[in-house]
């Protein structure tokens, strides 16, 4: 297609792999306007409507418009340069009485005319070079892509080095034998330290010189598209979906990850934690960088230098790095291949970000400014795609959110007065000038929830429970800390690695079966042991008693030590006063009760990306209520509204494949009002139950029926049993109930489709399957009920969220404080509302996931009809929906469209 053919916005059509849905079109050209004109877009798409294909084409086809305009005025400015210079030169020379006579007046004219043409002639020069490295870039892309010696050259040089390592090992373990077992052992670790040591330390040169600086230049002129998304798994369907399309073959895209995700070092991928793992990595490129300096206290250094990671090659990563670019990689893809060439992917994908044009990665990575600088991700004039992007506002809420137990403080507090006892002589004086404050800081928070940080907190029972909430500098002065410096506190941590160095120290000496060497080191080890058992024992009492506590602690310091939760804490307090809280919850013990930071305005951290990126387009299946992200994120950020455009699309759905009912009252006539006074009633319960024994009766295959909570789900099901209903529902459907733990959603929805399937092939009295489900649970979200795994989905009652929580609270506090009345409504009751029908938009979108699947939605309580409600449900249901009072009619509605569908198939 022609570069311009898509420049009509609308009027032109954009690349697609298949004939694009007219809703696509325009959400492609919607999307096209947007990023030209540098916009903020809200843009819904429903689930099923080919939303993702819309982003890549539409996001895709202005990248490369946009290039090759940019090549074009590059082109046409070296082209000015040339003729300008042969210009320049002869007047000069042609006229050289003209610069006499301009002498005593003032400058020669062409003097003026030169310094005037000076920061063109810079531009210009900056133009040649990067075509030149841009040009020495495609070519060598084009050489891997097109040579297959190449290709596989590195790898083979690889296992030529591996081989020649293996044989060194085995002359070694020639030349030891006989030397007994412990000396062999010594020497395995030598050699193995003196192989690493020389190809380690022959590539750090490259790393210095090579890379970086190439990439910082080159950053700076390649304008890339950032796509997020909240897991890695829509991150990895996102990239197959550019593989599939036009564009998969020319984009150079770059999937980023956590190390927890990419790193393919075993022996690091097995601590398990992200910090524990983001600490061992950096502790190893430390290591490696000391290496050479260091070369002469081999003996003392055994240790250390068995830690550099043999992933971390120049040469492997940078041919790592542009097997990325040449071809587009998902994460697993990635992995696999850094596995295969033993080079670190973590890495390598970082490297390939500059000259990227596509980057994908999570959230988290781009929200949170310490992670984006460490990834070296630069959004100054460039574009940001967030998807899926329905909870954004609480995702940045969580992403700068911390919370520490009691039971956390003191474990570190303990760990760290053990670690300076122990090396207190070797300890520099800075060092233990801050692990002191760290020790005080630790200590004043335990006092704010009541405690002695010296006493086990299992056993130091809370006098005041309750809640409280503080700002942040009232929290600074009451614990008595508002004269440490926490920005300084806070580096120290970064940059002295202590967590590690806290983690290693308690893996080594915290284990029961230790041998430590003194007899007074032993007995204050022992004790240390004991104390940190007693820690995990109080805190564990809710928890499952069956794990022996000697495994159960063995994991919990695995799982990470608790300074690195405390230091998230730290970094929370740094806050400016005004946007955040301070909770403190004492509950029983202090072990159990915990410290708090709630971010309340999430618009601080989002401003600065909106400020730097050409344009920010947040996206989502549904993105319905629209006014929170308008007032919450962007309106608090500072932004011009009129920088903000909305787009909303229709579904590809015909409008008889979908039959939305709002229910006024069941087959009893008891009005339908799940409000908390209300819901409990035995007669409530009693009516949500034959509603569902009526519509299992006339609905084929799988119905998804959500309650608001865990708990009412439980309640209303032992209502059920008891009362014989669940017998009477079971006879049409066998029911499934959604389990709380991650883990076991799977087994479940494999045994819940199962049965679907094998009920519709055997036919017979059982239809199908009931599946009770909670909104905001593991399966009101990204798990897709198409076909006949969801043909009626029923919401139960409204979703508020809980009104009495102090974060809540707190939360609307401000918002009223802070944000203007709309339409009368004071904003935190307009919170409320839009949180619970987010929560049912995101559920009740769960059912339609095609263009030819068909589904019944039915909304259990007459305050959806409320004019305030009913608009905040997605526009493509919204159109559609049915008011019914009664529950006769509404049932005649249901059997006449579920009878109709069934005969159509």
């Amino acid at each position: 297609m022609e570069s311009g053919a898509a420049a009509g916005l609308g009027g032109g059509r954009f690349p697609f792999p298949y004939t694009p849905y007219l809703i696509q079109e325009r959400f492609m050209a919607a999307l096209y306007s947007a990023l030209e004109a540098g916009r903020v877009g809200i843009f819904e798409s429903p689930t099923g409507t080919g939303k993702s294909l819309s982003l890549i084409c539409g996001a895709l086809s202005w990248l490369r418009d946009f290039e090759e305009k940019k090549r074009q005025e590059e082109a046409r400015l070296l082209a000015l340069e040339g003729s300008g210079q042969e210009r320049g030169e002869r007047p000069a020379a042609a006229e050289p009485g003209q610069a006499g006579s301009g002498g005593a007046a003032g400058e020669p004219g062409w003097v003026t005319a030169f310094v005037q043409k000076k920061e063109e002639r810079a531009m210009v020069d900056r133009l040649k070079e990067e075509q030149i490295r841009r040009k020495k870039r495609d070519d060598r892309l084009e050489k891997i892509r097109h040579n297959v010696q190449l290709r596989y050259a590195a790898k083979r040089k690889r296992s030529e080095e591996d081989e020649t390592k293996r044989l060194l090992q085995l002359s070694k373990e020639v030349i030891s034998e006989g030397d007994g077992v412990d000396v062999l052992e010594q020497l395995d670790h030598n050699e193995e330290e003196l192989i690493l040591a020389e190809y380690e330390s022959d590539d750090e040169k490259k790393v210095v010189s090579g890379l970086e600086d190439d990439d910082d230049l080159e950053e700076e002129h390649v304008t890339k598209i950032y796509y997020c998304s909240r897991t890695h798994s829509q991150l990895s369907q996102f990239v197959r979906e550019v593989q599939k399309s036009p564009f998969g073959k020319d984009t150079r895209l770059v999937s980023l990850g956590s190390r927890q995700n990419l790193c393919v070092n075993e022996e690091v991928r097995r601590l398990g934690a992200l910090q524990l793992i983001n600490d061992r990595c950096m502790e190893m490129q430390k290591n490696k960088h000391e290496k050479k300096s260091d070369e002469e206290m081999e003996g003392k250094r055994k240790r250390a230098s068995r830690t550099v990671c043999p992933f971390y090659s120049y040469e492997q990563m940078q041919f790592l790095c542009d097997e990325v670019l040449v071809e587009v990689k998902d994460i697993e893809q990635l992995v696999a291949l850094g596995r295969e060439t033993k080079a670190c992917p973590y890495y390598s994908s970082r490297y390939a970000i500059p000259a990227a044009q596509l980057v994908v990665l999570p959230y988290q990575m781009l929200l949170h400014e310490p992670t984006r600088s460490a990834a070296g991700i630069k959004l100054k004039d460039q574009v940001v795609i967030i998807d899926e992007a329905h909870n954004l506002i609480d995702t940045i809420t969580c992403i700068h959110s911390a919370e520490v137990s009691g039971s956390q403080l003191c474990c570190a507090h303990s760990q760290l007065l053990q670690y300076m006892e122990r090396y207190r002589k070797r300890l520099k004086a800075k060092n233990l000038m801050y692990i002191k404050q760290i020790l005080y800081l630790l200590e004043r928070f335990v006092a704010m929830l009541g405690g002695n940080v010296n006493q086990n907190p299992g056993c130091q029972a809370v006098s005041q429970t309750g809640t409280v909430l503080k700002s942040i500098n009232d929290f600074l002065f009451q614990s008595q800390i508002d004269n440490i410096n926490l920005f300084k506190v806070q580096r120290y941590c970064e940059k002295s690695l202590i967590s590690r160095k806290l983690f290693g120290f308690v893996e080594r000496y915290g284990g029961p079966a230790t041998a430590v060497k003194t007899n007074k080191e032993n007995q204050k080890l022992a004790g240390f042991q004991n104390f940190l058992l007693t820690l995990k024992q109080g805190s564990d009492k809710e928890g499952t008693p069956q794990s022996p506590p000697v495994e159960a602690e063995n994991d919990q310091l695995r799982t990470a030590s608790p300074l690195m939760q405390i230091e998230g804490f730290l970094s929370a307090l740094t806050n400016a006063n005004q946007d955040g809280r301070v909770i403190i919850n004492r509950q029983g013990t202090v072990g159990q009760s915990s410290l708090k930071f709630l971010l309340l305005n999430p618009a601080v951290y989002f401003a600065k990306v909106v400020e730097e990126c050409r344009a920010v387009i947040i996206a989502g299946g549904t993105m319905q209520p629209v006014a929170d992200f308008r007032e919450q994120l962007l309106s608090c950020a500072g932004m011009d509204p009129a920088r903000v455009v909305e787009f909303s699309c229709g579904h590809v759905i015909p409008p008889e494949n979908i039959l939305p009912i709002i229910l006024c009252s069941g087959p009893s006539n008891q009005q339908l009002e799940f409000t908390y006074q209300t819901r409990d009633l035995p007669q409530m319960m009693d009516e949500t139950g034959r509603i569902l024994c009526n519509l299992c009766n006339v609905v084929p295959g799988g119905v998804v029926c959500f309650f608001p909570s865990y708990e009412y789900e439980k309640q209303v099901y032992a209502h059920w049993e008891k009362t014989g209903l669940l017998t009477r529902l079971a006879t049409k459907k066998k029911i499934f109930q959604e389990p709380k733990k991650a883990n076991q959603v799977e087994q479940v929805l494999v045994e819940y489709a199962k049965c679907i399937k094998r009920c519709s092939q055997a036919g017979g009295q059982m239809t199908g399957a009931l599946l009770l489900s909670v909104v905001g649970g593991k399966m009101s979200e990204g798990i897709n009920f198409s076909d006949d795994l969801g043909r009626c989905v029923i919401m139960v009652g409204m979703p508020y969220p809980n009104i009495k929580s102090p974060e809540l609270q707190e939360k609307m506090t401000w918002l009223d404080k802070t944000m203007p009345r709309a339409a009368g409504q004071a904003p935190s009751r307009v919170l409320i509302e839009n949180l619970c029908m987010k929560a049912v938009n995101q559920s009740i979108g769960r059912a339609i996931r095609h263009q030819k699947d068909f589904a019944s939605i039915l909304l259990l309580d007459h305050r959806y009809a409320r004019p305030a409600v009913f608009n905040k449900l997605p526009q493509w249901i919204r159109e559609r929906t049915q008011v019914k009072p009664a529950f006769g009619s509404a049932f005649a509605e249901l059997r006449k469209f579920h009878r109709g569908k069934v005969d159509a198939l």
